[in-house]
C-alpha cells in the first residue's frame, strides 16, 4: 500500500508541517537529551503504528548514539533491565499522553516525571508527546510509509 496524499502537496498542509518541524525544532534547545526524545517519539510511533514515524525515530535516536539493544527493546521497555529510572518516567509519560482515553496520565506516573525532570524538561516532555501524537495521526491518515528515510531528511524537506 503506498501513500494515499502527500501533505507537502497542500499549501496548507505544507505550511501546517512546516510549522510543526519549527515547534518541534524548538525543543532542541531544552537540556532533555536528544537521544530521550528520539526514544519518546519511537514509543508513541510504535503505539499509534506509524511505520514513517517508526522509521525516522529508530534512525535518528541511532543517530544520536542510541544503541540497536535499547532501540529494539522500546516497545517493551517495562520488562528490560536497559533503561534508566529517568528514562522509563518519560516513556510511560509517552505511552500515557498517547492513550489518554484509558485512563489518562496517571498521578504515579506524574509524580516519577517531576522526580526525575526539571519544569524545562516536564514542558519539553508535554509538548514531544503532543506534537509527536499529532504526526503519528497525519502520518497514518494518508499512509506515510517508512522503511526509506534517511537521518536529516525531514528537515531538508520542510525547509
Amino acid at each position: 500500500m503506498g501513500p494515499r496524499f502527500n501533505l507537502l502537496d497542500s499549501p496548507t498542509a505544507a505550511k501546517v508541517a512546516k510549522r510543526f518541524y519549527t515547534a518541534a525544532a524548538a525543543l532542541d534547545g531544552s537540556t532533555l537529551p536528544k537521544s530521550l526524545r528520539e526514544l519518546v517519539e519511537l514509543r508513541v510511533g510504535q503505539i499509534n503504528g506509524c511505520g514513517f514515524c517508526v522509521d525516522v525515530h529508530t534512525k535518528e535516536a541511532a543517530a544520536a548514539g542510541e544503541s540497536a539493544l535499547r532501540l529494539n527493546l522500546v516497545a517493551a521497555w517495562r520488562h528490560t533491565t536497559v533503561f534508566t529510572d529517568a528514562e522509563r518516567a518519560a516513556l510511560a509519560l509517552a505511552e500515557e499522553g498517547t492513550l489518554l482515553g484509558d485512563r489518562g496520565v496517571s498521578d504515579e506516573t506524574w509524580a516519577e516525571v517531576r522526580k526525575h525532570y526539571d519544569d524545562d524538561e516536564v514542558g519539553v516532555l508535554v509538548c514531544l508527546v503532543s506534537l509527536i501524537n499529532a504526526a503519528t495521526r497525519m502520518n497514518v491518515i494518508v499512509h506515510n510509509q517508512g522503511g526509506s528515510y534517511e537521518p536529516g531528511v525531514f528537515a531538508s524537506t520542510v525547509n
